[in-house]
């Protein structure tokens, strides 16, 4: 499945150790309710679930039986639903926790997010719920292969306006590596 976004991604980020996951997509999107947006669909094709330079992980939609780390899509989006509550519900971001849809994680305790109010999912925002940043939850006006994008090549204004609670440790590696989970 080609993806204008996955290419700028795959220029920086070599999709070499990664692995069509081959996913059930209708059984997937039947579990959620959801349709997944097409770069997820397409980063799934492309890289996997996997890590990135071992501090961030992308999750699949479905469990796998043999994976293992990185956690799941589930427990993540329980997780990042608690995360809500606790930090202060409505009055810290007024939207109903139930759509909130994880996607990956990060070594930070960070949980990466969508936010699926849009009927259509290739215009969901991704939401941050940040473990170690200030404020707990952003907002960023684009998707998840952009928000990778960004983070690998670090385009964002500033560390002042940095995402996600770790910083350097993503860049031990030049270039960015992805590993798949299987590898």
């Amino acid at each position: 499945m080609e993806h204008p976004g996955l290419a700028a991604l795959a220029r920086i980020m070599s999709p070499e150790r990664g692995a069509d996951e081959e996913v059930d997509w209708a059984a997937a999107e039947a579990r959620w309710a959801v349709r997944f947006p097409a770069d997820y669909k397409a980063f799934m094709a492309l890289y996997g679930s996997g890590s990135i330079n071992g501090q961030a992980f992308v999750l699949l939609p479905l469990p796998k039986e043999g994976m293992s780390g990185g956690g799941d899509l589930e427990e993540e989006t329980e997780n990042a639903r608690f995360g809500w509550e606790a930090e202060g519900g409505r009055a810290a971001l007024d939207v109903d926790p139930a759509r909130i849809l994880a996607w990956g994680v990060t070594a930070g305790a960070d949980i990466l997010c969508w936010l699926t109010d849009d009927g259509d999912p290739d215009r969901w925002p991704v939401l941050v719920l940040g473990r170690h940043t200030t404020p707990a939850f952003v907002v960023h006006p684009f998707g998840m292969v952009e928000f990778l994008r960004r983070i690998v090549q670090e385009d964002f204004d500033g560390w002042e306006s940095w995402p996600i609670s770790i910083a350097g440790e993503l860049w031990d590696c030049s270039p960015p590596t992805f590993v798949h989970w299987r590898a």
